[in-house]
């Protein structure tokens, strides 16, 4: 494999974006990151105000630990400056930006509101300064639902945005509840994919995880937000809108792993309860295999994507940094030398992030 910077810095070669050399034949795509987040002031303002005794306390501290002094973190989720240099040194040609987790589900109803339009109008205003750069991700505020789901209609008309950001639960309370379904029928009718995007459990299933560092990427983010995906699908939500996208992080936060065993028990389950039984007429990989896509946030492993691959296929990933989380150029070097062909590199690339958050092709 080339590697692009060496060739740049040597003054060897000038690729254009999105092109890289492999073996005797070059893969040409542009590079859509689809989970990468950014920050406002009011953001880490709000932050400091949330509370250390409320139901979020665990995240909270988690939260602090996390940002707290680093202001490098601060500089890449919010100079744009700074982005736009990671990315070109990269070859990344786009983000699709949300705002970091946990966006505003960690406030109070009325700032949550205000904080999440005021975060898409910032949004908007970046994606209209730099449209070839730069998609994004709508935050709502789930803890009034019918405010989220208007602000879904602002969002994705008014704005133009590329799709829904929202971080697991709210409160310990998941999108499968009945409360929440003007969220659900709002992405339906505007055709808005959901990025269910973790973070800190809920109180309820927090404690055992504050050993050992398990609360974030180690395990709780991904045993959260896979609980949240099989929540909606074991609910019903793809019946009820069987149109819905879900998109999950971080190669799918474990499900495609457990898929079969998934599918197996749930049809012992249902001849078990026989004619009692209540849930969804189809197995949950088959919403699974249809209403969901994944993308490679934070997991930059060949095995891993063979398995996504053979059990989803290469419609269903999308390339994803993490970043500032993760390093740029960890996730780029995995992807450009990624054994797959050159048909399934450009739809994980980029083809596959164009249809799903309906961006225009280069």
């Amino acid at each position: 494999m080339i590697d692009r910077r060496s060739l740049l810095a040597a003054g060897a070669l000038l690729l254009p974006l999105g092109v890289v050399g492999q073996g005797a034949q070059a893969r040409c795509a542009r590079k859509i990151a689809t989970e990468e987040t950014f920050a406002i002031p009011e953001w880490y303002a709000a932050l400091d105000e949330l509370s250390l005794s409320g139901p979020d306390a665990h995240e909270t501290r988690f939260l602090r630990m996390l940002h707290g002094r680093n202001e490098q973190v601060r500089q890449a989720l919010m100079n744009f400056d700074y982005r736009l240099r990671d990315m070109d040194e990269n070859g990344v040609d786009m983000h699709v930006l949300s705002l970091v987790a946990p966006g505003v589900q960690a406030m109070e109803r009325e700032a949550a509101i205000r904080l999440a339009r005021r975060s898409n109008d910032f949004l908007a205003g970046m994606i209209r300064r730099y449209p070839r750069r730069f998609a994004g991700l709508a935050t709502v505020a789930p803890q009034d639902p019918a405010a989220a789901a208007d602000e879904i209609d602002r969002a994705m008309t008014t704005l133009g945005l590329n799709g829904v950001v929202i971080n697991s639960h709210t409160r310990g309370e998941y999108l499968d509840e009945p409360k929440f379904d003007p969220i659900l029928a709002a992405l339906a009718r505007n055709r808005a994919p959901l990025y269910l995007h973790p973070r800190v459990p809920p109180s309820s299933m927090s404690e055992p995880l504050t050993d050992y560092g398990m609360l974030g990427p180690i395990w709780g983010f991904a045993a959260d937000t896979g609980l949240h995906a099989l929540r909606l699908i074991l609910g019903g939500a793809f019946d009820r809108y069987p149109g819905l996208t879900v998109v999950l992080g971080h190669m799918g936060e474990a499900i495609p792993y457990w898929l079969w065993r998934i599918d197996n028990q749930y049809q012992r389950n249902r001849a078990l309860a026989g004619a009692a039984f209540r849930g969804p007429a189809r197995l949950p990989g088959d919403y699974f295999r249809e209403n969901f896509y994944v993308t490679t946030s934070g997991v930059n492993s060949d095995a891993n994507l063979r398995f996504a691959l053979e059990v989803l296929g290469p419609d269903r990933i999308m390339f994803a940094i993490d970043y500032p989380f993760e390093p740029s150029d960890e996730a780029v070097a995995f992807l450009e030398a990624a054994p797959i062909s050159d048909a399934d590199f450009e739809k994980i690339a980029c083809r596959n992030a164009e249809r799903v958050f309906r961006i225009p092709p280069a």
